[in-house]
């Protein structure tokens, strides 16, 4: 559809872009102030679900070298009916909640700490707007534009949390001494919200047709990227610990905010500002570039309307841009997101997630049984050790989304509402509207070759 026009860094900062949001750095605090030190270790377990992830989609893009992602790798495995689930729950939904509140958050960081006058929603209706122009634009914008944001992101959360460690700072740091882990085994309690410090790394998987070396730059990415991750929530979360009380960490709604004013003062407050309006940018950016590319696969494969899938002269799906842009902005404008409940509706989102995660191993090891020959650019090692174990984490996940009985329990049925609803569309429309078999696969070869004369026709 168009010649490969951007590398590695584009690749990495777009692993890294969609996943450090601001939520996620709420969530690191919070994270920390529960757990002290010990939390590294929760970190360490959900870092290693999502390379697990990470395997399993550089797997699927190696065999179906196609910008749709989960459309596209679900069709010849499980069918149609999966592959609509996988993405209208896992994708649009998810972040139609959690991408509005990003932007909310960013417009409320952005009014406290920049210009109290200015409306919050405004804020986040600017910066949405501006995102959609930008990836409107074409990739080589959006690469340019999401380097430069997860770039200042990474390296801010590391310089403060250095100057934090070091004592480098105008604030003085806490009297108090921590065990490594005081919750001994209980940790892994933990993992679900250590888990969403690292979500969303196979959002790199849609650039493969933009990408230079795809084969390569896919996986390296994506590992690259949780471990870039992970040294700066590291380096970040030990010094909010050494400076701020872990009852505050644990409780505050912007521990971030807490600990780059309790280091650094009025400065470290500006600073985190603009690191709150980096991290909601680049995540939106993110949003925006692949989100559309895969509502553009469900269109090319007849699963949307044929409006998803024109794409303008710079080869880039704008109705579908344009559409998930107006869903982010309907949400901030009418303040759902503005509303105490919307932790439930994000956590009911990372539960469909967590359903498209298990489709995704799921996919590699149907597609290992019916195409064993079939070249793959990547293969995940030791057969399909990884991805059971990945099941078996997921559903770990799913039973343990939130500590509390009466949350958990709000975000069960929120998520099945969710569910409920992608389903029936998707069986209405693919029986009703396409007069499809629900679960026909489709041959790999004739899928890849289908594709193919799709992409030359648009």
């Amino acid at each position: 559809m168009q010649n490969k026009k951007v590398g590695l860094w584009t690749a990495i900062a777009s692993a890294v872009g969609i996943v450090v949001a601001s939520s996620a750095i709420v969530s690191l605090g919070q994270g920390f102030g529960l757990a002290g030190h010990g939390f590294i270790i929760a970190m360490a377990a959900a870092m290693i679900l999502n390379i697990l992830v990470a395997f399993s989609f550089a797997e699927l893009s190696g065999m179906m070298p196609k910008g749709g992602s989960m459309v596209n790798y679900t069709l010849p495995a499980l069918g149609p009916l999966v592959g609509m689930i996988s993405v209208l729950s896992g994708y649009v939904l998810v972040n139609m909640f959690a991408g509005s509140a990003e932007a909310y958050i960013a417009g409320v960081v952005v009014r406290d700490v920049f210009v109290p006058s200015m409306s919050p929603v405004l804020i986040s209706a600017l910066l949405v707007i501006t995102l959609v122009l930008v990836n409107i634009r074409g990739v080589e914008l959006f690469g340019k534009v999401q380097i430069a944001l997860t770039a200042s992101m990474i390296l801010s959360m590391v310089m403060v949390g250095i100057i934090g460690l070091t004592g480098l700072g105008s604030g003085e740091p806490l009297e108090t001494s921590f065990e490594f882990n005081t919750m001994g085994w209980g940790i892994f309690s933990l993992t679900a919200m250590a888990f969403w410090l690292f979500v969303g790394i196979e959002f790199v998987t849609p650039m493969t047709e933009e990408l230079r070396k795809p084969k390569l730059y896919i996986p390296l990415s994506m590992i690259a990227g949780l471990f870039i991750i992970l040294i700066a929530d590291v380096i970040f979360g030990n010094a909010a610990i050494r400076y701020v009380p872990s009852d505050v960490l644990a409780n505050s709604d912007s521990p971030h905010m807490e600990t780059a004013s309790a280091i650094l003062g009025r400065t470290g407050q500006i600073w985190m500002g603009i690191v709150t309006l980096l991290a909601t940018s680049s995540t939106l950016n993110a949003l925006l570039y692949a989100i559309p590319k895969m509502l553009y696969a469900m269109a090319q494969q007849g699963q949307l309307p044929g409006l998803f899938g024109k794409v303008n002269k710079w080869g880039t799906p704008w109705v579908s841009t344009a559409f998930m842009g107006a869903l982010l902005l309907v949400f901030n404008v009418t303040q759902v997101t503005a509303t105490e409940s919307i932790t439930t509706f994000i956590l009911a989102g990372s539960f469909c997630w967590c359903i498209t995660y298990i489709i995704a191993h799921m996919n590699v090891i149907v597609l290992r049984y019916k195409y064993p020959s079939i070249k793959r650019s990547f293969k995940s090692p030791l057969g399909i050790t990884f991805q059971i174990a990945g099941i078996i984490g997921m559903i770990y996940l799913l039973l343990n989304i939130h500590p509390d009985p009466t949350t958990k329990l709000q975000v069960y049925k929120l998520a099945l509402a969710f569910l409920a609803f992608v389903i029936v569309f998707s069986i209405l429309w693919l029986r009703i509207k396409q007069k499809r078999n629900l679960f026909q696969t489709v041959p790999l070869n004739q899928h890849s070759t289908e594709e193919t004369t799709k992409d030359r026709i648009s």
